[in-house]
């Protein structure tokens, strides 16, 4: 374990902010991710949003061996509510964001800083991300999004970030933006980008380098995807206040767009079949000349139906009893 470097009264360059809501399983994991970076003028706020299990006491063990960690506890708000407390206490001039779930590499916070300060343009920077599996084994698989030159409506079809474990902001410029909408549970990082792509004059930029480990778990429910669409709805309605014409010039295709991320997502998961067909389904209804434009949304379409089919004939009697 490193010896403590930035005393509690210091004020550091970067401040690591980590929500935990019932993160005791695998929330060691992302602390260690943190105390092995190469770059240690961090300091570290993990807040505790109403846990129930052993959190509190997995951060307090922490927070006695190494002074730039600390834990704030609250009443249980959601995600964004203690992203938004955490850059409120953060001293440092950039805030690195990272879930209690995922990993980074141990030069993340170097590569970040060392850009921010070479690129006084950029407001927010990211990376590639690796994928890996609930079991923090790797996918094998790694983002190829892009990086560069984006426009506020490429923040509507995707996040380009991935997952806000990736996302380094200057903290003034959160503060200016007013942080994350509390009212959306989903698509939430995605309606602050947008927001700055449209109302700030810095750039949002990423790096070309991979330096955080995305989670993807397999116990995904239905439901989760239901709630996934329900929060980029929200988003789309607040784009809507700020930019009318761009909204509806670009809703068809955003949503199809979304659409087959969820039916992809259905995959990964190993979710029923016919959500994934639902979800396709409404994507070709949404904008199907986009879906047969784009290769990947062809290719995903194709897996999903030649799945469900599978499984249907699978569950027939009669192929049953002709393949045994």
């Amino acid at each position: 374990m490193p010896k403590p470097i930035s005393p509690m009264n210091s004020k550091p360059t970067i401040s690591v902010v980590i929500p935990a809501y019932n993160a005791a399983h695998y929330l060691t994991d992302t602390i260690h991710s943190v105390l092995a970076q190469s770059y240690t003028d961090w300091e570290l706020l993990i807040i505790n949003d109403g846990s129930t299990d052993t959190t509190e006491s997995v951060v307090n063990r922490y927070c006695q061996q190494d002074g730039r960690i600390q834990l704030v506890t609250k009443e249980n708000g959601g995600v964004s509510s203690s992203r938004n407390l955490g850059a409120t206490l953060a001293k440092g001039e950039l805030i690195a964001f990272l879930d209690a779930d995922d990993k980074w590499l141990p030069n993340k916070l170097a590569v970040h800083a060392e850009y921010m300060h070479s690129h006084p343009e950029v407001g927010v920077s990211f990376a590639r991300v690796e994928l890996m599996n609930s079991d923090g084994s790797s996918m094998n698989k790694l983002t190829s999004n892009q990086l560069t030159q984006l426009q506020p409506q490429e923040f509507l079809y995707s996040n380009p970030t991935v997952t806000t474990s990736n996302v380094v902001i200057r903290r003034d410029l959160f503060h200016k933006m007013q942080g994350f909408d509390q009212t959306i549970n989903h698509s939430e990082d995605m309606e602050l980008l947008f927001r700055i792509a449209s109302c700030s004059d810095f750039k949002i930029e990423g790096i070309n380098q991979t330096l955080v480990q995305y989670r993807i778990h397999n116990t995904g429910l239905s439901s989760t995807l239901k709630n996934m669409e329900d929060g980029w709805k929200k988003m789309l309605e607040k784009a809507r206040q700020l930019h009318p014409d761009l909204v509806s010039k670009h809703y068809a295709s955003a949503y199809a767009s979304q659409l087959q991320y969820l039916a992809r997502q259905t995959l990964r998961l190993g979710l029923p079949p016919e959500l994934g067909v639902d979800f396709v389904n409404r994507a070709f209804q949404a904008d199907w000349g986009l879906m047969i434009r784009q290769r990947r949304s062809m290719l995903i379409a194709i897996t999903i139906y030649a799945t469900y089919f599978v499984s249907r004939l699978s569950a027939n009697p009669v192929m049953k009893s002709l393949v045994k």
